[in-house]
């Protein structure tokens, strides 16, 4: 497709998040530039101008917007939540109250609606989900209840039991048959990606702005019969040390333990993606042969659309039979970006 002025327009109009990346728009009467989900109130046509780098929107004299501040990676989460974030991950049984945040000059209001917008919880809810993570996993290993709730943080058992429940559905000393699924926010140089792991290994990753994303964390659950909630797990360091690598040009092949539930035919699938070597790529119809299943074209793009891990699974590496680039669920600009990283070898 090819990216006109008119539909750049429209995108923006529609603040359609598959453009982020993709351009920036820049308003004539302002000086201004923007992102394309920008919430300011759109200009007319006429006194529009777009640019596919922000460097290029600066060198032309434009300022960036204080609204979408298009300087910054898209949903990249801010220093000063690192910092607080490697704290509890650090030690689970943190409480940081309104008071702690406003003696690190931090508005406890611009907290909550960060962890809102990018959680679909508060602070304090993410919190405890993330204790009662760590809690989880120490009666898991056999430590006492009792002991788990006072070294988590909790000032009583019974409100332990009240927090734990409220996650789990069941009381702690009722939960051998419950799993979890850690989660985490992960940032890359594409924008900030979730990912999920068990004790097997990475069983999802996808960016933040993928669409039916929400579904995917249903399905997921579902399927492992297990609660999703915010913590740490083994993989996870591995993983952002490789992806960092990937990022940077110096690794080519990903060793990170991977998990991915689905159909027989599902992870025949996925596996003939792995197997596409890096830098080359494949058609839907060649995936389909790979796996001896020449006449499941359609079934093997269908399986390609259902795999959660997306970068180490590949996916990006199957193109349209003419060589056109065809649908990624993180959005085409990434799907190029990716190719063109892996063609420089």
């Amino acid at each position: 497709m090819e990216l006109t002025d008119d539909i750049m327009y429209q995108a923006a109009v529609n603040k359609d998040t598959s453009f982020e990346g993709v351009f920036f728009t820049a308003v004539k009467t302002t000086g201004i530039f923007c992102r394309p989900t920008c919430t300011a109130r759109k200009p007319k046509r006429e006194n529009v101008e777009f640019f596919t780098s922000s460097k290029e929107a600066i060198l032309k004299g434009y300022r960036p917007c204080k609204v979408c501040f298009p300087l910054e990676k898209y949903n990249e989460t801010p220093d000063f939540i690192k910092e607080i974030l490697k704290e509890l991950s650090e030690n689970p049984s943190l409480k940081f109250k309104d008071a702690d945040l406003i003696q690190r000059g931090i508005e406890p209001s611009k907290m909550r609606r960060w962890f809102l917008k990018n959680h679909k919880i508060t602070f304090q809810a993410y919190q405890r989900m993330f204790r009662i993570n760590s809690a989880f996993k120490k009666i898991k290993e056999g430590e006492s209840i009792t002991s788990t709730a006072f070294d988590t943080g909790y000032e009583s058992l019974s409100g332990f039991n009240d927090s734990f429940k409220s996650i789990f559905g069941v009381s702690p000393k009722n939960s051998k048959a419950q799993n979890i699924i850690d989660l985490k926010r992960i940032e890359t140089p594409l924008g900030t990606m979730y990912v999920c792991a068990v004790k097997e290994g990475i069983c999802l990753l996808e960016f933040t702005d993928r669409k039916m994303l929400e579904t995917e964390f249903k399905v997921l659950a579902k399927t492992l019969n297990a609660t999703i909630i915010q913590g740490d797990n083994v993989h996870f360091e591995v993983l952002e040390k490789q992806l960092k690598e990937y990022f940077e040009g110096k690794r080519k092949e990903f060793t990170v333990p991977l998990f991915s539930p689905g159909s027989d035919f599902q992870n025949k699938v996925w596996t003939a993606l792995q197997n596409i070597p890096y830098g080359a790529v494949r058609s839907y119809r060649e995936q389909s042969i790979a796996i001896d299943k020449p006449e499941a074209v359609r079934a093997v793009a269908n399986a390609n659309g259902a795999n959660r891990i997306s970068i180490l699974i590949p996916c990006h590496r199957v193109v349209g039979s003419n060589g056109e680039l065809t649908g990624y669920g993180g959005g085409l600009w990434r799907k190029k970006w990716l190719l063109e990283l892996e063609s420089r070898g």
